[in-house]
């Protein structure tokens, strides 16, 4: 017989710094009268965060520490500086562009006419050489990214740009593609602002309300809990940190100012870099001590059926046919090899089929995502056995030492006792032994903090080909600890945008084969748990009243039968007959009873149950938007609307995670009392 595989833990997610750039255009007054000292403000600032990342590299030697990557849009002025900074650091360099890369350079080459924009856009006709030169700007520093295209309303953006340059006195098309083509710059600055740690805004101190422009980013990015690294047009060696959207109403009380708090800019990009600790400030002290522990847990192929208490409770009172109440509860854990051929496959060829044009994107996340999956839904899944079902064990043992102790009344002589009690203290050794293991290997913390992992990842396929983040001022935060939101975000982080063209045949494709396929497969999921666990929640009910109604109606009959004796009904020898039978009987019922009640107390279906069924609820809402979104053309399937749509896939699991332990994070592992 073959033994079975060792599987060690994937490797930890590279680290990286993220950056977004967002600034001024050549055009604005304040950018091109102090260009040549932005340009010298901003090589500071890369340089401190060189710096401060170089520093990180050599604090922690264990963690891969990659190049910092920046997402810049690449149009003139402060985004193309940026980038070619970037680029001379070896800084890696992407760029989501709000439309699709050939759209995107005809525009930002500010063609003279509409003669010039058709030869950009289709090669027909003759173009300046002054227009031509733009071009081949953008066209090098295109090259040299990595671009995330959002080509799904191209045609729609083109025909406007060429009515704006058809009819340049026409206030009416202008104004059509303005509003069009602004509403595209501002989602794609949103991808960017998802994708970063830090956003570096070089900005006049203007209006925030022009759609797409710099002062909108940067209040976007601040309304999404993303800082921004603000350095004035006006006065560029000035530069603070901006970290809540009130930041912008003091804005006038500060241009004054000369400030650089490069204290604030190293804590910032050094929290980057290492989970924070929990609110919790006892825990401070080991709060990584998770993210240490899974990259060195065992791996347990296979459930232990001394651990299959809890499973066990839900299978005999949450099933309805017999056979699979007393079913074999035994499961094999899915592997980080086997994921890929199973509960993964259908997500990763389909992500496959959508990213042809990046093969290797598909790669990194089988291994760096649905690997790790694999990894912690197995080490979680076995955490989550040890600690449930200790704790079934507890309230078990706890009952049959109590009834144990006393067993001997009705069946045995006084002399035999011992026999009894010893059998007790087993029981009560047995208890203190689970609890004393549960609570020093950690199985209640470990098993919650993995569980988070294994939950963000399960959905990230989803977020990686749509090119979708939750932004990193917007991850919750563990009382305890933080490492889970850490780990995950840097492994997602670490596989970043695809090199993709958004199409609306793309977006179709991926919202039903991909999103809309796993939300159904998710409220199926939890339509069939809330229904499971209604069921055990209301027959553990059942059973612990009947037994407390048998303890009552044992206790009345022995009373009677007391009573009779007292009244010369009965002989007085029957109910002193029956005295130890009915002792026992008066502590075995409600014993039992209350071990039931306990359990069901300690599983707290009834609420995991109505959370499941909430998140069902929430989920079939989301499932008819996009039933709706299909059932329209093409041209009308935007990728605002599907982004949005996995946004709020990507809510309901957050949300679900923190009700799920709101119930169960009190509930540590002890002794039944």
């Amino acid at each position: 017989m073959a033994k079975p595989a060792k599987f060690s833990a994937p490797a930890t997610p590279a680290i990286r710094l993220c950056l977004g750039v967002t600034g001024h255009r050549e055009a604005n007054p304040a950018f091109s009268v102090n260009r040549s000292t932005i340009e010298e403000a901003l090589g500071q600032v890369f340089d401190l965060l060189d710096g401060v990342v170089e520093q990180e590299r050599l604090a922690e030697p264990n963690k891969t520490v990659a190049a910092t990557r920046v997402h810049s849009l690449l149009v003139d002025g402060l985004d193309q500086i940026a980038a070619r900074q970037a680029k001379n650091r070896a800084w890696e360099l992407v760029a989501p562009l709000p439309f699709g890369r050939k759209l995107n350079g005809a525009i930002n080459a500010h063609p003279a006419d509409v003669d010039e924009a058709r030869y950009l856009l289709s090669g027909a006709g003759s173009c300046s050489t002054a227009t031509k030169a733009r071009v081949s700007v953008i066209d090098q520093l295109v090259d040299s990214a990595s671009l995330f295209e959002l080509a799904d309303q191209d045609a729609l953006i083109e025909h406007l740009y060429l009515a704006k340059l058809s009819a340049p006195t026409d206030v009416n098309a202008a104004q059509a593609y303005s509003f069009a083509a602004s509403e595209r710059v501002a989602l794609a600055a949103q991808v960017m602002i998802e994708q970063s740690d830090l956003v570096v805004g070089v900005w006049d101190g203007g209006s925030t309300s022009f759609v797409g422009g710099t002062g909108h980013t940067i209040a976007l990015a601040l309304s999404m809990g993303t800082p921004v690294l603000w350095i004035d047009a006006r006065n560029p060696r000035s530069w603070r940190i901006l970290s809540v959207p009130e930041h912008l109403a003091a804005l006038p009380h500060l241009t004054d100012e000369v400030s650089q708090p490069l204290e604030e800019l190293r804590a910032l990009v050094s929290s980057v870099f290492r989970p924070t600790p929990g609110k919790a400030t006892a825990e401070a002290s080991n709060h990584e001590e998770g993210l240490l522990v899974l990259d060195t847990e065992k791996w347990h192929p296979n459930s232990q059926f001394w651990w299959h208490g809890y499973r066990r409770v839900e299978a005999l009172f949450g099933s309805e046919k017999m056979a699979d109440r007393f079913r074999n509860l035994s499961i094999r854990y899915e592997d980080p090899d086997a994921i890929l051929k199973g509960s993964g496959k259908t997500q990763i060829d389909a992500a496959r089929n959508l990213l042809q044009q990046d093969p290797g994107f598909v790669e990194k996340v089988s291994t760096d995502v649905l690997k790790r999956l694999a990894w912690a839904d197995g080490i979680s899944s076995h955490l989550s056995d040890a600690y449930r079902g200790g704790m079934v064990l507890n309230f078990l043992f706890g009952a049959f030492a109590v009834v144990g102790g006393i067993a001997y009344l009705p069946i045995a002589s006084s002399e035999q006792k011992w026999i009894f009690a010893g059998f007790e203290l087993v029981l009560l050794a047995g208890i203190l032994a689970i609890t004393w293991m549960g609570q020093k290997r950690r199985w209640h913390r470990r098993w919650f903090e993995t569980r988070r992992v294994a939950e963000y990842l399960r959905h990230a396929t989803i977020l990686l080909t749509l090119g979708v983040a939750r932004p990193s001022g917007r991850w919750p935060r563990g009382t305890k600890t933080s490492w889970p939101e850490w780990y995950v975000r840097h492994g997602l982080r670490d596989v970043g945008l695809p090199r993709v063209t958004i199409t609306s045949s793309y977006l179709r494709t991926a919202l039903s084969e991909l999103v809309l396929r796993h939300v159904a497969a998710q409220s199926d999921y939890h339509r069939q748990k809330a229904k499971r666990l209604h069921k055990v929640h209301h027959r553990l009910d059942q059973l612990s009243e009947t037994l407390f109604t048998l303890a009552v109606v044992s206790v009345s009959l022995y009373l009677g039968l007391k009573l009779a004796g007292a009244t010369h009904l009965i002989s007085k020898e029957v109910a002193s007959h029956f005295s130890k039978l009915f002792t026992f009987l008066g502590v075995f019922l409600p014993t039992f009873g209350g071990a039931i009640a306990s359990i069901r107390y300690f599983g707290d279906f009834e609420r995991f149950s109505a959370i499941s069924e909430v998140t069902a609820e929430k989920l079939d809402v989301i499932l008819e938007r996009g039933a709706i979104l299909l059932a329209g053309p093409d041209q009308l399937i935007s990728y605002a609307n599907v982004a949005e749509l996995v946004h709020a896939t990507d809510d309901v699991v957050v949300n679900e995670i923190e009700n799920w332990q709101s119930v169960f994070g009190g509930k540590n592992i002890t002794v039944p009392v």
